[in-house]
């Protein structure tokens, strides 16, 4: 039972950090020191294949990425990374950028494209607005993990009664439904809603929606 009740507990979000992907040894080693001369957590790699060799996918804050990178160039990457899985911002850094490319970038995602060399003003900017981004996706992750652990905890026919009333059906349409009696029906109802923590209909709509 202990178990269970840990199992529903929502993880804690990863903490915000900036990646940087930058095959540029002596602008990586600059950034870093920017960052940690303000008390912001980054790491950094030099190719998109370092990134997903050393990257966890469930990373959290941002991602400072050169468009022009050994290999794969940054607007691929990010189409990489999306095939991946991973779902962080990203904001786009260089020397050569053009109105395509940007709008390519911009299309697909990306939260600012800067033109190097970097205003550390605007890069800040961009990074904070990346993690408010971030932050936000972060929440709203959690909060459909929670909804799903809870309804996992459901019966299969706490779970047939839930989407017989989030679909607008009385008690009494629903026993006919299912062919079982209304006291019956009512009890499966309100071990559903204590399950889903559900304090009204209208709050249990909102996590079946989530759930679909």
């Amino acid at each position: 039972m202990a178990a269970a009740a840990r199992s529903a507990e929502p993880v804690l979000p990863p903490r915000q950090i900036v990646h940087i992907v930058e095959d540029d040894e002596q602008l990586r080693l600059s950034l870093l020191d920017l960052f940690q001369s303000l008390d912001m957590p980054a790491d950094a790699f030099e190719s998109g294949a370092d990134f997903f060799a050393r990257a966890p996918q469930d990373l959290g804050g941002c991602i400072l990425l050169d468009v022009r990178l050994p290999g794969a160039n940054g607007i691929e990457f990010q189409s990489e990374l999306d095939a991946k899985g991973y779902q962080v911002p990203i904001v786009f850094m260089t020397a050569h950028g053009d109105v395509a490319t940007s709008v390519h970038a911009m299309k697909a995602g990306a939260i600012d494209f800067l033109q190097k060399p970097l205003r550390t003003e605007e890069l800040l900017e961009a990074i904070q607005s990346a993690f408010a981004i971030d932050a936000g996706r972060q929440q709203a992750r959690l909060k459909r993990q929670t909804v799903r652990d809870r309804a996992s905890s459901l019966t299969p026919r706490e779970t047939q009664v839930m989407g017989l009333v989030t679909s607008g059906l009385m008690n009494k349409q629903i026993a006919f439904e299912l062919g079982i009696s209304e006291i019956m029906v009512k009890l499966h109802r309100g071990s559903m809603m204590r399950k889903m923590k559900a304090g009204s209909l209208a709050e249990l709509v909102r996590q079946f929606e989530l759930l679909h």
